[in-house]
């Protein structure tokens, strides 16, 4: 492998990047280390490794191919997204002030607002990130973090990364973007400003609906000693990421680019034809940042590559039929998760986002009658089928 990974394209590096074949058999593929200790040559001697929770070494190489892939510094592999998440919020200090996009995953708002409150204090304000002026009144000089997603979950709003680092900057605070809705292939925030990334790897990372997984990125432009304490951090919790999984993970990386490609593409084809046909179909609200008429689609094309494969539509009839719809279907399994190879759909109000209020998911526009789909690498001839069929019912 060459010693200037980012000079090469992401197709390549998804394969290649932190990989080497293996000195001892030529392998091609990393092996899986499994053990849970290793022997040590003395007093502070040994190969890099002294007990599988602190370092193991399929880990390592899984953690640096991530960390080359979003351009990092370093990247940290967990057991889930959101036990990526908590850890991250372990760099805060009790009584923290927290700035949050208002509209992000049921299970981080339930951490901010339900756990982390009660148990650290934090002091969490949610505000629409895409409201510029709105984001600037809310946070101040103790402001220690802001955390958003973008596109964001469910509703897709787009937020203009570039002037959350701005803003971050002016305060001093660290930013985080929860990246899992478009992948290092559809958008690079580190390389826009922001300080930590973090994934559902469970999601489009693995693609593959077979492995629950977190993990975290940090900017080469972090000090030393934070990404020193995130990495103490995930020891001294525990939350690391089994070699299994992390070979598992290493496996559906490979692929990642030429999934993207094809989610992207039919996730672009669908749009177009529930945009041309939403008045026959009863679709009365359609998402998705590749259409013009969504309000963050010209932020989403500055600084994203494609648009993503996640769509949310409201339908006429109410959740009846909502529920209806997504019964009706044949190739999109109605279940919650995203980024898989086959495609999915679920009811966010009672689904993934149950956790927030309804008055709050009301004001959001998280509505009864709303569904979200993740968008499959199928063939999108079948799916545009399956969701005509399911909507002229």
């Amino acid at each position: 492998m060459s010693s200037r990974p980012n000079q090469l394209a992401i197709e390549t590096r998804v394969i290649h990047a932190g990989q080497q074949p293996d000195p001892l058999t030529g392998a091609v593929v990393q092996p899986i280390y499994t053990a849970s200790t290793f022997v040590q040559d003395g007093i502070g001697k040994n190969k890099g490794y002294m007990y599988s929770r602190s370092g193991n070494p399929t880990r390592a190489t899984l953690e640096a191919c991530l960390a080359d892939l979003e351009g990092g510094r370093a990247a940290y592999a967990f057991p889930t997204g959101l036990s990526a998440a908590a850890t991250i919020l372990e760099l805060m200090d009790a009584g923290a002030h927290i700035v949050a996009h208002h509209d992000v995953y049921g299970g981080i708002y339930r951490l901010l607002s339900k756990v982390r409150n009660r148990s650290a204090g934090l002091k969490v304000d949610f505000v629409n990130f895409a409201d510029v002026a709105a984001l600037r009144r809310t946070v101040t000089a103790e402001t220690r973090l802001l955390w958003f997603e973008t596109p964001s979950n469910p509703l897709l709003e787009i937020v203009d990364i570039a002037e959350v680092v701005k803003i971050a900057r002016e305060r001093g605070a660290l930013t985080v973007c929860d990246n899992t809705f478009s992948s290092p292939c559809c958008q690079r925030p580190l390389e826009m400003g922001v300080d930590i990334v973090m994934h559902s790897a469970t999601k489009f990372l693995n693609g593959h609906s077979d492995l629950l997984a977190g993990v975290v990125a940090l900017s080469n432009s972090v000090p030393d000693d934070l990404a020193e304490q995130l990495g103490f951090l995930q020891n001294s919790v525990g939350a690391v990421l089994d070699p299994v999984s992390c070979a598992t993970l290493l496996r559906s990386l490979k692929t990642l680019a030429v999934r993207m490609d094809r989610h992207v593409e039919n996730a672009a084809r669908i749009a177009e034809f529930l945009d041309r046909n939403r008045a026959r179909l009863g679709i009365e609200r359609l998402i998705f940042p590749g259409l013009p008429d969504h309000p963050g689609h010209e932020i989403a094309r500055r600084q994203m590559k494609g648009f993503g494969s996640m769509i949310s539509f409201a339908v006429s009839g109410g959740q009846a039929r909502a529920n209806q719809v997504a019964q009706n279907l044949d190739l999109f399994a109605y279940a919650v998760s995203l980024g898989g190879v086959e495609s999915l759909i679920q009811h966010p109000a009672s689904m993934t986002h149950k956790v927030v209020p309804l008055e709050q998911r009301e004001k959001l526009g998280i509505t009864d009658n709303l569904l979200r789909v993740s968008v499959g690498i199928e063939n999108a001839a079948d799916l545009i089928a399956d969701l005509e069929r399911a909507l002229s019912r």
